[in-house]
C-alpha cells in the first residue's frame, strides 16, 4: 500500500518518458548520454533507399548459386513503405549431383532447377525499432516484413528427369508470392547496412509428371550496403 501512495504522489503526466527525454547514466560514461527508445535518431519518413549486395541461394540440395541484388524503395511513413527487388542467380550443379549422377544408368539423374533471375516488388512493413547498447557505442537498426508479386525465371532438367529423349532441359516462367525479412544496421544517417531473407513461392510442373503442379520455393541469404537520400 506504501508503494502506492508513494506513486499516486507522481503527476501522471510524469510516469510517460517523452519523445525527446533524456537519461543521464552516469555510471556508463559521464560524457554521454543515452536517449529513451521512442526517439528515433534515424529516420526513414519520405526517404527514397537504395541498397546492392550479394550473398547464397537454398533451392536444391543439388545446385550450388550465387547472387546478386538490387533494391530500390520508400517510405512514406516510419512504418510502411515499398521496395522493388531484381535478383541476378549463378546457378551450377554441385558436387552432390556429380555423385547421384551416372548418365545412362536408371534412376541415376539428380533433378535440379537453376535459378536465372526473379524482379519483384513488395509492400513493407518496420514494426520494430531497437538499439544495442556495446558501451563504447549505440548500434540501432530497425525490423521489416515485406510481402508482394515477383516473376522468377529458371530452367531444370526435367525433360531429361524424365528419359525424354529430345530434350534435357527447358526454361520456366512463374508467378510467385514472395516475403522478405529485413536487418536494416545504421551506420551514419546516409548510410546503412541490410541484412535479408527473401523467399520465393511458386507452382510449379512436378519432376516425374507434368500433369501435376507443386509448390516450390528459392530462399535468398544477402547481406547490402545502401543510402537513403
Amino acid at each position: 500500500m506504501s508503494k502506492l501512495f508513494i506513486i499516486l504522489l507522481f503527476p501522471i503526466s510524469q510516469l510517460y518518458a517523452a519523445l525527446d527525454s533524456v537519461y543521464d547514466f552516469g555510471w556508463l560514461d559521464q560524457d554521454k548520454e543515452v536517449y529513451v527508445l521512442q526517439n528515433r535518431k534515424f529516420l526513414k519518413q519520405k526517404k527514397i533507399h537504395v541498397h546492392v549486395g550479394g550473398g547464397l541461394t537454398t533451392n536444391g540440395a543439388f545446385v550450388d548459386t550465387t547472387v546478386l541484388q538490387g533494391r530500390l524503395g520508400y517510405f512514406a511513413t516510419e512504418n510502411y513503405g515499398f521496395e522493388m527487388l531484381y535478383s541476378k542467380q549463378s546457378a551450377k550443379e554441385n558436387e552432390t549431383a556429380a555423385l547421384v549422377r551416372n548418365n545412362g544408368g536408371a534412376g541415376s539423374t539428380p533433378f535440379r532447377r537453376l535459378v536465372d533471375n526473379y524482379f519483384g516488388a513488395m509492400f513493407l512493413w518496420s514494426p520494430f525499432y531497437s538499439k544495442i547498447n556495446t558501451f563504447n557505442a549505440i548500434l540501432y537498426y530497425d525490423v521489416f516484413l515485406g510481402v508482394g508479386y515477383a516473376k522468377f525465371k529458371e530452367s531444370n532438367n526435367g525433360p531429361q528427369f524424365r528419359n525424354d529423349l529430345f530434350n534435357e532441359s527447358v526454361s520456366e516462367t512463374h508467378n510467385s508470392f514472395l516475403w522478405q525479412i529485413t536487418l536494416q544496421f545504421y551506420v551514419t544517417e546516409l548510410i546503412n547496412l541490410r541484412l535479408d531473407l527473401a523467399t520465393n513461392h511458386f507452382r510449379a510442373d512436378k519432376a516425374s509428371d507434368t500433369s501435376v503442379q507443386i509448390w516450390d520455393s528459392n530462399y535468398d541469404f544477402t547481406a547490402s550496403m545502401g543510402i537513403h537520400f
